[in-house]
């Protein structure tokens, strides 16, 4: 049986034939088809001051997303941690984990674009040591006890039945050793088996036996139709724009999956970052990589023709792979 999620940044460009409240909403009612269907995961994201409203408050929304459902799990990949005051953010995933029956979990991820930190008057410099100091706070908030931390008393509530689950992103040697020194799973952003390596045996030198990482598999975004030259034409400029932008935030450290270096549509199509397939073709991808992702607000992407991909989703893949 495939994993299948469905993922979320809610970005609106100048040039989309929508608009927030409108995205906002397909997101909703798209996450509670997800949770009747049985799919398995919501993921979010999370980014500051951009043009195009990328999402930046993704703990509400998961709380939102908890509310229309009952099942489905629903991750934050990745939480920009030091962008944060710790403590607050421990409590919004606290009242997360109580409304959504612990559904809800996230990537503590280190964030990198520039504008974001001068933003939150953050020196990205100590981004690393922030968000191993960070991690620590929010773990003895979650334990409902009184602690000190820079020479103030605190004590976050209410307590959630068991701590969200987290894990640590990033995509470099560096990264493995954090997250296994933090005794937390690991989410690579790309697919390097050495990254892997590096994290089990770092856990293994620290007699860590909770160890595991999730590491990204096959296309980012999967658009499902009977005929995608057609549907190409669609959503090609939205793929092209997603993968620009986010092109043009990486820096020379950050390696990721999801990188396409783009200027046509057709080099977007030869990415296999974005594909469009037809319902046999998705459950190849489902048969061969053992996930689908789904992306049916990509880009701005009009969520009239998102509902389209994923009825026809729902009536020619689904039965097939689950």
């Amino acid at each position: 049986m495939a994993m299948v999620g469905i993922r979320y940044d809610l970005r609106v460009p100048s040039f989309a034939t929508t608009t927030h409240a409108e995205m906002y909403k397909a997101c909703l009612d798209q996450c509670e088809w997800a949770d009747r269907l049985g799919l398995d995961i919501v993921v979010l994201s999370e980014h500051h001051g951009v043009e195009d409203g990328f999402m930046s408050s993704p703990v509400t929304l998961a709380a939102a997303i908890a509310g229309r459902t009952k099942t489905i799990q629903i991750n934050i990949a990745a939480v920009l941690v030091p962008l944060h005051d710790p403590v607050r953010l421990a409590e919004q995933f606290a009242t997360a984990a109580l409304v959504s029956g612990g559904r809800v979990g996230f990537v503590a991820g280190l964030g990198y674009r520039h504008e974001e930190f001068e933003m939150a008057a953050v020196d990205r410099t100590r981004r690393g040591s922030l968000l191993e100091e960070y991690v620590e706070v929010m773990r003895q908030c979650w334990s409902g006890e009184p602690f000190t931390w820079r020479g103030r008393t605190i004590r976050a509530t209410p307590k959630p039945d068991s701590p969200p689950m987290l894990l640590i992103g990033g995509s470099t040697e560096k990264a493995a050793r954090r997250a296994a020194r933090l005794r937390a799973g690991f989410f690579p952003a790309i697919g390097d088996p050495k990254l892997a390596e590096i994290y089990t045996a770092e856990c293994e030198r620290l007699g860590f036996r909770g160890g595991f990482v999730s590491m990204p598999n096959g296309p980012g975004s999967v658009h499902v139709s009977e005929d995608p030259e057609r549907d190409w034409q669609r959503i090609g400029p939205h793929a092209l724009y997603d993968a620009q932008t986010y092109a043009a935030w990486q820096t020379p450290d950050q390696r990721s999956s999801m990188h396409v270096e783009a200027t046509t549509i057709d080099d977007i199509k030869k990415s296999g970052v974005y594909v469009v397939l037809t319902p046999d073709e998705c459950v190849d991808l489902a048969q061969r990589t053992g996930r689908v992702i789904l992306h049916p607000l990509m880009g701005g992407l009009d969520p009239a023709l998102g509902w389209q991909s994923l009825k026809l989703f729902e009536e020619k893949v689904l039965p097939r792979i689950k």
